[in-house]
């Protein structure tokens, strides 16, 4: 458990966990005692409160947006992105497409270059919204295009 609040992305600490013990119920996840030499010097995934149970969801190696990055929600129709699913970590490109009725550009469009860091589907509008991690220096650009609605995600090789 947590002895003292641990923000988010914040490096955790020996001092900030205790050893507790509770009773087993299958709707929680909390890592074993065991696992807590594990845990020390990653980042913590989310905001977690004094007291509460570390979780395997609340403890990452890396935190998002890296140093240097941002995140950027683009949503998509369903047109606009391939039907393979996205997953964490696939490399994207987002690119500029023309707006409705006008012709495709003579020259390659712009685009960024981006890493996948989550997706959820909204039921309001019906669209899929992909949040992508780009470089810092990137992402008011890459967020002004996304606001047109005029780009299109196109998912590059899984191959590493």
């Amino acid at each position: 458990m947590a002895r003292a609040d641990i923000a988010r992305g914040s490096v955790i600490e020996a001092d900030d966990l205790a050893r507790v013990q509770i009773s087993t119920d299958p709707a929680l996840d909390p890592l074993p005692g065991a696992a807590l030499d594990t845990v020390v010097g990653k980042r913590a995934a989310l905001d977690i409160a004094e007291g509460g149970l570390v979780t395997r969801s609340a403890v990452a190696a890396t935190v998002v947006p890296a140093d240097g990055a941002s995140v950027v929600g683009v949503a998509v129709t369903p047109a606009q992105a391939p039907s393979e699913p996205f997953q964490v970590g696939d490399n994207v490109r987002v690119v500029v497409t023309p707006a409705a009725g006008e012709a495709a550009p003579a020259q390659t469009p712009a685009f960024s270059t981006a890493e996948i860091v989550g997706t959820r589907y909204s039921e309001e509008t019906g669209q899929l919204v992909v949040d992508v991690q780009v470089a810092e220096g990137e992402a008011a650009t890459l967020a002004a295009r996304a606001a047109t609605g005029n780009v299109a995600i196109v998912l590059d090789s899984r191959e590493r």
